[in-house]
């Protein structure tokens, strides 16, 4: 499982791994006994089958579609109120963890803002690509920590790089309708992030053509504009901040509603209220 676990970070999907941590009387699985679910539904591992296993399946896909983990505590107690169709006697208790796919960043765009976004996403441990059609724009000297450097047009990007091996596509360019152009493309064909780095009138100009060209108002608002979190960021280093901090609160979205006087006490090991003593 192990393995499988390492593939599916290598290939930036998702999973949810589900592990029993308690028992209780006569059980199925073991204590300690693990699964995997993929992001297509499949699984791989065992935590004892029959009902209990569809029903930790279905925990697992649901950990998937929200992005959290739960705690799950099952009685296998058939002639029990609201106990599992098992004769087995024990209970259950099993942890869901969900485990997202690693940030692999497309940058569209070999300029200013997507060197300093670059230059940020190694102390990150995210993975990007860039591509431009300008050939000195995406040299190795330019960025030597990208994964891929393609030199292409912005229409056939997504014939050249698969659409769901990246997470997050940023379009940085330099020309508003070539923007457009991959814009288009990528509403129907990506998945994932969407960031667009455009100027209030570019931004209403660039979506206004996708309504003109039939583009839904649902589809349009999956794009994310002005990028990053809104510090009032300006020059090219800002913004990559701005970025970097959003993908950070992407990694951690059970902290970002977390107060920051209870995330300083937390840490401290403190109870609310103590004063930490």
């Amino acid at each position: 499982m192990i393995r499988e676990e390492l593939r599916l970070m290598e290939a930036h999907q998702p999973f949810a791994r589900a592990a029993i941590v308690r028992t209780a009387g006569s059980v199925p699985g073991k204590l300690g006994a693990c699964m995997l679910v993929r992001a297509d539904g499949t699984s791989l591992g065992t935590v004892g089958g029959a009902e209990l296993e569809e029903r930790v399946k279905e925990a697992c896909r649901r950990a998937l579609e929200l992005g959290e983990g739960d705690l799950l505590h099952f009685d296998l107690q058939a002639w029990k109120p609201g106990g599992l169709r098992s004769l087995c006697g024990g209970t259950v208790d099993v942890a869901v963890e969900y485990v997202p796919a690693r940030p692999n960043l497309l940058l569209w765009g070999g300029g200013h803002v997507s060197l300093a976004i670059a230059a940020l996403l190694p102390s990150l441990e995210y993975d990007y690509s860039v591509a431009d059609d300008r050939p000195d724009w995406v040299g190795l000297d330019r960025f030597p920590t990208a994964v891929r450097r393609e030199v292409i047009a912005p229409r056939g990007v997504w014939d050249i790089l698969d659409p769901a091996s990246f997470t997050h596509l940023y379009l940085l360019g330099y020309d508003a309708m070539k923007d457009l152009e991959l814009l288009a493309d990528s509403i129907e064909r990506f998945p994932g992030h969407i960031g667009l780095m455009a100027s209030v009138s570019k931004r209403e100009h660039m979506f206004h053509t996708l309504r003109e060209r039939g583009v839904s108002p649902t589809a349009i608002g999956r794009i994310r504009s002005p990028v990053g979190i809104d510090i009032g960021a300006e020059s090219p280093g800002e913004i990559a901040l701005s970025v970097a901090a959003e993908l950070v609160r992407e990694r951690h979205p059970t902290r970002r509603a977390l107060p920051r006087h209870a995330a300083v006490t937390r840490q401290a090991g403190a109870l609310p209220g103590t004063g930490g003593a």
